[in-house]
């Protein structure tokens, strides 16, 4: 495919960037009373998702489930081996608090992600899916829970009122 492939690749990440910027945006205009503003920005975003999903589709990067968990953990090691450190010592050279403070927050959740993953692949890997069980991310750091939430974040505090339930 050469450059078409490298095009869908570059497609899909603005897409996916689009989805994820519409969504922020929305919740600002919600945020600034102008509901049917955030409508428009939500329903754009799933647009950018269509869009993201088909080029991701022809590109045939989803696979089998042990491999698509495999690539999962390979990406969030990256992150919390390589990227996020190198983003934290760049960060407290600039003194830029509010990035160190984001940046260790993804760090400290991309090891939970691998954790999770590897747990799945597991589980997969003998043929079995994981327990039945709600999960809960922290609308501040990300931090996510299989089960039942903490009384607080470890990682920020955020009391578990505020934590997203994903069931």
């Amino acid at each position: 495919m050469g450059k078409t492939n490298d095009n869908l690749k570059a497609a899909f990440s603005g897409e996916s960037q689009a989805n994820r910027l519409y969504l922020a945006f929305a919740k600002a205009a919600d945020q600034e009373g102008f509901p049917q503003v955030a409508r428009l920005f939500r329903a754009a975003a799933e647009a950018e998702t269509v869009h993201a999903m088909n080029h991701l589709r022809v590109i045939g990067e989803v696979k089998s489930t042990a491999e698509n968990l495999s690539t999962a953990i390979s990406g969030e090691t990256y992150e919390f081996t390589k990227m996020y450190p190198q983003f934290i010592e760049e960060g407290k050279q600039e003194k830029n608090a509010q990035a160190l403070l984001t940046f260790n927050y993804a760090n400290k959740v991309e090891q939970i992600h691998a954790g999770m993953y590897q747990k799945a692949i597991d589980a997969v890997k003998n043929k079995q899916d994981l327990p039945q069980a709600d999960m809960h991310v922290c609308p501040v750091c990300g931090n996510t829970f299989g089960g039942s939430a903490p009384d607080r974040c470890p990682i920020c505090a955020t009391p578990k009122e505020k934590f997203m339930h994903i069931a």
